[in-house]
């Protein structure tokens, strides 16, 4: 009683998300799918996730494309966290209970840090900053790498940026290409930008900016659904909101 006294106040101050005491009960281990572009959010959320409810996380991040496969055939998994493209896939959907949003990001471009920032802000500006920088770099086959193509044909210039682009496989490739000086814009969603040794010169102009979702859910066969559900309720709690918000995402909503 005094334990949950402690942990229901806490959360009150907003000192750490509320999570259950175990008091006793089995630990379970829980296998979450997760995009790659939430990282550094969930590896700060995990140990507290764990040590508040003594059930460890074993967090596996990954592509859009790639965690449709570990959806659909890979080994069982009890959470995803995932872009809301996994959702498009028919096949991938089923493997999922009805999602919450948990956050949202837009897009934009950064620099190493202190180079100087081109000009961005408007919609000619951009495409102009684009078309002159000598290279960039961003994760093509993602969600969010699905839109920066898109955009790059909507602009007209897919063939220009298709031979400049250092394309990577995982978001954690992006910022030491910049920072080594392999690439000289990276363009991805914020939150991957916002990391030390780069700058971010500033959001897409509104006119191409697009926010990209990422839901939670349960897997439908989860043998864990409690802890399960415990972790999602980790995760969309006010103290959590603050490390999402400080990572450069917006908190979603349910």
């Amino acid at each position: 009683m005094k334990m949950s006294l402690i942990v229901a106040a806490a959360s009150l101050l907003g000192l750490t998300p509320a999570v259950a005491p175990m008091d006793g009960a089995h630990a379970d281990e829980l296998r979450v799918l997760a995009g790659g572009s939430l990282r550094s959010i969930l590896t700060e959320l995990a140990p507290q996730f764990e040590k508040a409810s003594g059930h460890k996380l074993a967090i596996h991040f990954d592509t859009t494309p790639n965690l449709i496969k570990a959806a659909t055939t890979g080994e069982p998994f009890d959470v995803g966290i995932v872009p809301i493209d996994v959702f498009y896939d028919q096949a991938a959907k089923t493997h999922f209970t009805p999602p919450v949003e948990f956050a949202r990001v837009g897009y934009g471009v950064a620099v190493k840090a202190g180079a100087p920032k081109p000009d961005i802000s408007t919609p000619q500006a951009f495409k102009k900053t684009l078309l002159e920088a000598k290279s960039i770099t961003f994760l093509p086959a993602s969600a969010a790498g699905s839109y920066i193509l898109r955009l790059f044909e909507r602009l007209g210039i897919e063939d220009e940026m298709r031979a400049k682009t250092i394309a990577q496989d995982q978001p954690t490739g992006i910022i030491p290409a910049v920072v080594n000086g392999e690439a000289e814009l990276a363009v991805f969603v914020n939150n991957v930008l916002t990391a030390p040794g780069v700058d971010i010169v500033g959001p897409f102009p509104a006119k191409y900016q697009q926010e990209l979702v990422f839901p939670a859910a349960l897997a439908v066969d989860t043998k864990q659904k409690e802890a399960a559900k415990a972790f999602i309720d980790f995760i969309m709690s006010p103290a959590a909101t603050v490390v999402v918000k400080a990572k450069g995402m917006t908190p979603g909503r349910s």
